[in-house]
């Protein structure tokens, strides 16, 4: 098979600042030790998300020029809700500036104390804009998706097992909404399939309990349906992606990931009394409903990276990409989540550095070393994100300790891949080297953007 080329052109560079290893050190000293608190122009590659972090199209910054900034009922709004009506088949469309206000305005109508939110497994903000609501969020993914190291071709689904005696348990007067988020980004970035979107929409529906999809990563959800599934190959991904929001009552979306852009977001469901409702908060969070926190040109720039984004050869592209760096690390027995995610690839921490107890946050100690040597900002997902206390502040750890290396969309090239490859091999022979951390300050929610660390 002939090597798989990037589909475009580059037509615009930004210059890259090369640092020192002497120089990283102390601007991780700095930073306390900090990704999030390291200024981008220190950075040489940044992993850090995928989110924002697009490269436009040509199209897209033609769309920006042409951005109607009306305050209400900018023509750049309709092309927007057209796009996004005839993609997801939603009857109510609303802007929001990113997919976390999508999720804030949700949660506010939906949640609330003695509430549970169910889904595959809740990223960051989700878990965070359910539990500031009062309700509780609960993850049900898949007992294959707890294994970093097993091969299975969607280890995003949802435990349908678990979902029907959780519902049963909890009951389904408790639980307003239940979501799947596409691809799973906690769990590795992994897949869901279309039987089990069937499959859970047939349990929600029949205990009346609607069903959103977190379809940020739709897209290439739908690109690894039609590799992996069974009577998907010779459907459109096009098909495919409106087959999947058919089985749903709504979506929220952070469109700064398969939208292809640099901010905006939505929601989009069928329910006329919730719209009428995220409506009213929107009013008052966001801005009109015609634009929702976002400027005219913002819309355009959604509508059109939306349309780029289920282009096969961009996905083929995008996939592979991650695939290639998957199977770099892979062939010197680096450990990571297999197979390769859409959207990144996820060390396990655990297997990496297995001298570094949880409490003093491997994964952390492998992002920052990785910063050292070779620049790379990457981000932890374990006890740093996702730990809690328990009553006698005794740490409480998910399943997996994982170290995220995010690939921008249309940004980087081969050459860059491989550096990073390198930089990860290096960081491995030397592991042993590697010392935990400790929290020095933190804040009570979302504490891993702006938690200061030392090292043990």
């Amino acid at each position: 098979m002939k090597t798989i080329i990037e589909p475009f052109k580059i037509k615009s560079v930004e210059p890259i600042r090369f640092t020192t290893e002497s120089e990283r050190e102390r601007i991780l000293r700095k930073a306390f030790y900090n990704p999030f608190l390291i200024p981008a122009e220190d950075v040489l590659i940044d992993l850090l998300t995928d989110s924002g972090t697009a490269a436009m199209s040509a199209k897209q910054w033609a769309g920006i020029m042409e951005g109607d900034e009306s305050y209400a009922g900018s023509k750049s709004f309709f092309r927007f809700e057209r796009v996004i009506r005839d993609l997801t088949g939603f009857k109510h469309v609303i802007p929001t500036h990113q997919g976390r206000a999508a999720e804030k305005i949700l949660f506010a109508i939906t949640g609330g104390k003695g509430k549970f939110i169910p889904n595959n497994t809740h990223f960051d903000t989700t878990r965070a804009n359910v539990e500031y609501s009062g309700a509780e969020a609960v993850d049900l993914v898949t007992a294959d998706g707890r294994r970093p190291e097993l091969v299975a071709p969607f280890k995003g689904n949802m435990d349908i097992e678990a979902l029907k005696k959780f519902i049963v348990e909890k009951g389904k007067e408790n639980i307003p909404v239940c979501f799947l988020t596409v691809t799973n980004n906690s769990g590795g970035g992994q897949p869901v399939s279309m039987q089990n979107i069937r499959e859970v929409k047939k349990v929600l529906k029949s205990f009346g309990i609607p069903l959103f999809l977190d379809a940020c990563r739709f897209a290439e959800n739908a690109f690894f349906i039609k590799k992996r599934e069974a009577g998907y190959s010779r459907k459109s991904l096009v098909e495919i992606a409106k087959e999947m929001f058919s089985h749903a009552d709504g979506c929220t979306m952070s469109a700064k990931k398969d939208g292809l852009v640099n901010m905006g977001g939505f929601l989009a469901l069928n329910d006329h009394n919730i719209a009428r409702q995220a409506r009213n908060l929107l009013i008052v969070t966001e801005g009109f409903p015609t634009y929702g926190g976002l400027a005219g040109r913002d819309l355009e720039a959604i509508a059109q990276g939306l349309e780029e984004v289920l282009d096969e050869h961009y996905l083929t592209y995008r996939i592979r990409s991650v695939e290639y760096l998957g199977e770099k690390l892979t062939a010197v027995g680096i450990p990571i989540v297999q197979p390769p995610g859409g959207h990144a690839i996820y060390i396990d921490a655990k297997g990496f550095a297995p001298h570094i107890p949880v409490q003093e946050f491997p994964g952390q100690a492998i992002v920052c070393a990785l910063y050292i040597a070779g620049g790379i900002r990457s981000v932890e997902i374990g006890s740093v994100m996702f730990g809690k206390y328990d009553s006698r502040g005794k740490l409480i750890s998910p399943a997996m300790e994982l170290v995220r290396l995010a690939i921008p969309r249309r940004v980087y090239t081969q050459s860059h891949i491989d550096y990073v490859a390198e930089v990860v091999q290096q960081v491995f022979a030397q592991r042993n080297r590697l010392k935990g951390l400790k929290i020095t300050e933190e804040a009570p929610v979302l504490r891993h953007f702006t938690a200061k660390f030392r090292t043990v």
